[in-house]
């Protein structure tokens, strides 16, 4: 999973990308201090690989990872390439969700870029800049379309008169996430490199204040939910310096520190958590003496197809999958208890992976 962390200079967004990735990424109080886009991979928290690993003292233990990319920052005009605008649509391009960093405080001695705190403003720069972007691929595509059909062939039909909605729809000044489409439109979507479809969690960045005393009042955030909840998108209140500050602590010194904050998550696992939500995102485990691991798929996935995340000839050889539910395995101790207790379940190439099932597949190549 790859996620783009982006927003105006000044918001807290390199602050941001420096605390949870601990990159050290450049962060300093001046537009562009990111020119290149700063990468970080990310192991994502689970505790069931702990509990695992005590039970199994694996050679190795590998966690699920997400890769942050910390996006140069963006200014009015950036699709027509002023700043360092078209290097951010590229680097955009890539990533499979957006990480919109918004700032929702005051404060004197950071300068905003537009000279006032405004992030409902702040968020519409950046999506009016994908939102040309957008206009301008589709427009093209649509010229494309219209070529091909010249020639009688109607199976492009469907993706003109999506390509049209799409574009009034941008036009109008909505994000493409924000529409509806039948399944045989989402797989014409897969072929076009919409910016504007990506999913978006606005990170609300606060003063440490705000966060420690409650959000409740704070104004600003309670724009930023009634603009996300209009498009589908996600908000999650995070204050980038807390998160700066618990880089510096070891694991014990964190916990306490969170403790006293009256917080039970850091900012990193309360956004991944709502990441993989937002990408409809679930992990298996596999566990023995060689290796205790995760692996992120879909929701929805079947288990020939998790199979092949492992690999490929795991998926074309399969004949089943032996299965218990992690609760199911820590309830009863060992493996073999949860065999005997007739929670080790058989499943075939229609069963549905779930979050947390504790898999060892059985193939034939």
């Amino acid at each position: 999973m790859k996620l783009g962390i982006v927003g105006l200079p000044n918001v807290g967004k390199s602050t941001l990308f420096n605390a949870i990735t601990q990159a050290g990424a450049e962060s300093a109080n001046y537009p562009f201090c990111t020119i290149e886009p700063n990468v970080g991979v990310v192991a994502v928290p689970d505790e069931r690989l702990d509990k695992l690993a005590e039970m199994y003292e694996p050679d190795k233990l590998t966690r699920a990872v997400v890769e942050f990319v910390d996006i140069a920052g963006l200014v009015k005009g950036a699709s027509r390439g002023e700043g360092l605008g078209n290097k951010f649509l590229s680097h955009i391009r890539e990533v499979d969700a957006i990480v919109h960093v918004v700032r929702c405080f005051e404060d004197g001695n950071i300068v905003h870029v537009d000279g006032s705190i405004g992030p409902v403003r702040d968020i519409e720069t950046i999506n009016w800049e994908l939102i040309f972007a957008d206009m301008e691929m589709v427009e093209k595509r649509i010229d494309r379309v219209k070529k091909s059909m010249k020639g009688g062939d109607k199976k492009y039909l469907t993706e003109l008169n999506m390509l049209e909605r799409i574009y009034e729809n941008l036009e109008a000044g909505k994000s493409a996430r924000s529409m509806e489409f039948s399944e045989e439109e989402k797989e014409i979507l897969k072929e076009i490199a919409l910016l504007t479809i990506k999913p978006v969690i606005y990170a609300a960045n606060v003063s440490e204040d705000d966060f420690i005393n409650g959000i409740e009042n704070n104004a600003f955030i309670k724009e930023v939910e009634e603009f996300a909840k209009g498009e589908g998108s996600e908000v999650l209140p995070i204050c980038a310096k807390i998160e700066e500050d618990i880089t510096e602590f070891d694991e014990e010194e964190k916990q306490e520190f969170l403790s006293d904050l009256g917080i039970e998550e850091s900012g990193l696992e309360r956004l991944i958590k709502k990441s993989y939500s937002l990408l409809g995102l679930i992990s298996y485990l596999t566990a023995g003496k060689p290796e205790v691991r995760a692996w992120t798929i879909v929701k929805g996935t079947k288990a020939p197809q998790a199979a092949g995340k492992i690999h490929t000839d795991f998926e074309k050889g399969f004949i089943r999958a032996e299965v218990v539910a992690y609760d199911d395995l820590m309830a009863s101790g060992t493996y073999a208890a949860a065999r005997e207790k007739g929670l080790v379940r058989l499943e075939g190439k229609e069963y549905v992976m779930n979050d947390g099932d504790i898999v060892l597949f059985r193939f034939n190549v």
